[in-house]
C-alpha cells in the first residue's frame, strides 16, 4: 500500500466516524437498501458471488454529498439481506486513477477476485484522461493493483469506461461504454486469453449499427449476457430526448434483445427497450450467482438539477441502491422479480381477500406503514380509474381507458407533483417494496418496473385505495 493510499483511506474512515451519528438520525435512512455509510453513493459495481458470498461494490465519494474523486466502497452478505459493510476496496491513489476509481466489474480466476475499473484523470488543462486499471484479491477483501491493463484506442473520446468482464469459450471477454469522436454513444469489444493483454475487437452496438440511428452522445455502464436464449445487451445511454412516455429522465437505462455471435463477434439486435420506468433508476448491472440466476442492481438514483435538493443532504448522505433483482426473458421483453431471499424480511403477515371497491378512497386495519411490502393479485379494474395512494406522498394509478399506469410523486426541488408513466395491456398484479423513502413497484410479476426516491412526512403512514376494483391483498412489515 503506497503512502497516498493509505492516508486517502485514513480520511475516509475519519469522514464516516464524524458523521456517523448524523447520518443514522436521518428519518429517511432506509432499513433493508444498501446505502453509503457518509456522502455520496452512485453506480453499482464489481457484483459476483465469490466462494459462496455476494459482493457488491459501489462508487462512493466519501467527502462530499457531490460527484467527485470516487472510491468503491465494499459490502458483502451470504444471503443478500443481510450485509458486511467492508474495508474500502479501491482508492483513487495512483497518477492513472487520481480523480476516481470508476466503475467496472469483478470476475473469479483461478480462485482469486479480480476487479476491473476505469481510471479517471483530469488534467489541470482541462484534458482528460481514461484508463482500463486491474486489481486482484485471494480473500476478496483486500486488493492489490496492477494499474493499467487497456489503453484509450484510436477514434474515442476520454469517455471511454465501466469495463464488464466475463468468459466465454475459454476466452475472456470486455465491453465498455464509449463516446465516439463524433459525439456518438457506442458499445466497444475486446478480447483476452490472460486477463492482462487486450485486443480490440470494435464497436459492436451504437449509432449505424443494426439500424441504429443517432442514440445519445454516451453509453455508460455497458453489460453483455446470456438469459433464457437470448444476448442482451443492457445499456445506459446519455442524450436521448424525451418521446412522449419514453426518455424521460435526463439519462436512461435499458437493453437491446438479440444474439451475439462468437465466431464472427457481430452482434444483431431489435429496438431499445427502457428497463424502468420510473424517476431513479441507472448505471445497473448484472451477475450470475452460482445457482445460475441472473441478478441485477441498479443504481436508485440520477445524477440530475434536483439531486442536491433531497432532504437527506442535510444529513451527509446521499443515494442508495435497489433491491437485488432476478432476471428473466419471456412474452420479449426482460422482467425483473425481487429475488426470492427477500421474504426473510418479512413479519406480521395482514391479509385481505375479495376486496370490491366502486368509486371510494378506502383504508384497511393494518395497512400502513414505512417499510412494507403489499401484493395485490387477482386484480381486476373495472374501468376508469384505481389509485392507490402511498402515504400522501406518492400514488401510483391506472388508467383502465387508456391502459396506462402511473407512478406520481412530489418533485423535491419545486414541491410540484410530477409523474412517469407507460402502457401495459392489463393490471392483474402489483407488487410494492416501500423503505423509508423509497418505492419499487413490480407490475404483473415484472412485466414492468417504477423505481423512485420519495420523502413523505416521517409521521404519515397511510395507505389508501381507490377506484372501481377487486383485488385480494398481502401486507408484511419488512425488517
Amino acid at each position: 500500500m503506497t503512502e497516498n493510499e493509505r492516508h486517502l483511506l485514513q480520511r475516509a474512515y475519519e469522514e464516516v466516524k464524524k458523521y456517523q451519528e448524523i447520518v443514522q438520525s436521518d428519518p429517511y435512512r432506509l432499513d433493508y437498501h444498501l446505502m453509503p455509510p457518509v456522502g455520496l453513493l452512485n453506480d453499482p459495481n464489481g457484483l459476483i458471488q465469490f466462494k459462496g458470498v455476494y459482493h457488491v461494490f459501489y462508487q462512493w465519494n466519501p467527502f462530499n454529498t457531490s460527484h467527485g474523486a470516487k472510491f468503491w466502497g465494499h459490502y458483502t452478505s451470504t444471503d443478500m439481506v443481510h450485509w458486511r459493510e467492508e474495508p474500502i476496496a479501491l482508492a483513487p491513489s495512483e497518477w492513472y486513477e487520481k480523480n476516481g476509481c470508476y466503475s467496472g466489474s469483478a470476475i473469479e480466476s483461478e480462485g482469486k477476485l479480480y476487479l476491473f475499473y476505469t481510471g479517471n484523470v483530469k488534467n489541470d488543462d482541462g484534458t482528460r484522461e481514461t484508463y482500463q486499471c486491474l486489481a486482484a484479491s485471494s480473500d476478496g477483501i483486500h486488493y492489490e493493483k496492477y494499474g493499467p491493463i487497456l489503453h484509450l484506442p484510436e477514434g474515442y473520446t476520454a469517455h471511454f469506461r465501466d469495463p464488464k468482464v466475463w468468459k466465454k469459450n475459454n476466452r475472456w471477454y470486455m465491453i465498455l461504454g464509449a463516446q465516439t469522436k463524433a459525439n456518438r454513444g457506442t458499445a466497444v469489444l475486446f478480447t483476452s486469453i490472460d486477463l492482462f493483454h487486450w485486443e480490440e475487437i470494435g464497436m459492436i452496438a451504437g449509432a449505424g449499427i443494426n439500424g441504429l440511428e443517432d442514440f445519445g452522445y454516451m453509453w455508460e455502464c455497458p453489460d453483455l449476457f446470456y438469459l433464457n436464449g437470448k444476448d442482451i445487451l443492457m445499456v445506459s445511454p446519455q442524450g436521448l430526448d424525451p418521446n412522449g412516455h419514453l426518455y424521460n429522465n435526463l439519462f436512461q437505462s435499458g437493453y437491446f434483445i438479440g444474439e451475439f455471435d462468437y465466431a464472427n463477434n457481430k452482434y444483431q439486435s431489435g429496438p431499445f427497450i427502457e428497463l424502468d420506468r420510473g424517476f431513479d433508476f441507472y448505471a445497473p448491472q448484472t451477475f450470475m450467482d452460482e445457482t445460475g440466476r441472473t441478478i441485477l442492481y441498479g443504481w436508485m438514483g440520477m445524477t440530475d438539477e434536483y439531486e442536491q435538493y433531497q432532504p437527506t443532504i442535510s444529513y451527509n448522505w446521499v443515494h442508495a441502491l435497489t433491491i437485488p433483482r432476478k432476471l428473466e426473458y419471456k412474452k420479449g421483453k426482460v422482467y425483473q422479480k425481487p429475488v426470492e431471499e427477500l421474504t426473510k424480511l418479512r413479519k406480521d403477515r395482514i391479509i385481505v381477500n375479495n376486496v370490491k371497491i366502486k368509486d371510494q378512497q378506502v383504508q384497511f386495519d393494518g395497512v400502513e406503514g414505512k417499510t412494507v411490502e403489499l401484493v395485490l393479485e387477482a386484480l381486476k379494474v373495472n374501468e376508469g380509474k384505481f389509485q392507490i395512494s402511498l402515504r400522501n406522498e406518492a400514488s401510483l394509478i391506472y388508467d383502465s381507458s387508456k391502459k396506462e399506469i402511473s407512478l406520481q410523486r412530489r418533485n423535491v426541488r419545486t414541491g410540484l407533483q410530477e409523474s412517469r408513466t407507460c402502457l401495459i395491456e392489463s393490471l392483474s398484479k402489483l407488487h410494492i417494496f416501500m423503505d423509508h423513502s423509497s418505492l419499487e413497484i413490480f407490475i404483473n410479476d415484472g412485466e414492468e418496473v417504477f423505481t423512485a426516491r420519495y420523502f413523505p412526512n416521517p409521521k404519515v403512514e397511510t395507505i389508501t385505495f381507490q377506484g372501481n376494483a377487486f383485488f385480494s391483498l398481502t401486507k408484511w412489515d419488512l425488517v
